[in-house]
This record gives C-alpha cells, sequence and structure tokens, in this order.
C-alpha cells in the first residue's frame, strides 16, 4: 500500500492538520516510509511468542475507591473561565 498526495491531503483534512504545499512531497514520502516499517514488521515470525497482557509480572496494588471531599461543584466551576447550568463551558473542538 502506498500513499499519494491525494491521500496525504485528505488525512490532513480529516486530522485537522494544516500541511502546506510545498510539504506535501515531503510528508508523501513520510507516510509511505512508515507503511514500509510496519509491512516489515508484519514479516516477522511471531508464531512461538507468547502474548503479553503487559511488559512486567507485576501486579498493580489497588487501593480502595472512596470519595473522600465530595459536593465541591461550586469551588471547582469558580477555576472555570466560563460557566453554564453548573457546568464548563469549552469551545467547539469538532465539527
Amino acid at each position: 500500500m502506498t500513499i499519494d498526495t491525494q491521500t496525504v491531503r485528505k488525512i490532513a483534512f480529516l486530522s485537522h492538520l494544516k500541511i502546506e504545499d510545498d510539504k506535501i512531497a515531503e510528508t508523501e514520502q513520510e507516510f509511505n516510509k512508515i507503511l514500509d516499517w510496519v509491512g516489515q514488521l508484519n514479516e516477522v515470525d511471531t508464531s512461538d511468542v507468547r502474548p503479553l497482557s503487559a511488559v512486567n509480572d507485576t501486579e498493580l496494588v489497588c487501593r480502595k475507591d472512596e470519595v473522600i471531599e465530595g459536593n465541591q461543584a461550586d469551588k471547582i466551576l469558580k477555576n472555570a473561565p466560563q460557566e453554564e447550568y453548573d457546568y464548563f463551558v469549552v469551545p467547539k473542538v469538532v465539527e
């Protein structure tokens, strides 16, 4: 699989990245290098490798989940630059 200029533009649009026109060819080459590397990884024989659920065998010690200080919405909302109906107001980031 290879990436062409049109695909680079589509990926940039979908991921909300601004890639200058003079950088499209360079980005196309980088994407293709990444795909080549992934292709090399797919060729590695891993049939004798035991699947990992974690990188080490230690277990995490979990603490009991307790509410220590609750019902502080008023204090927390004082930190908000803008709030409405007891919620933080944030700018829209997804179209």
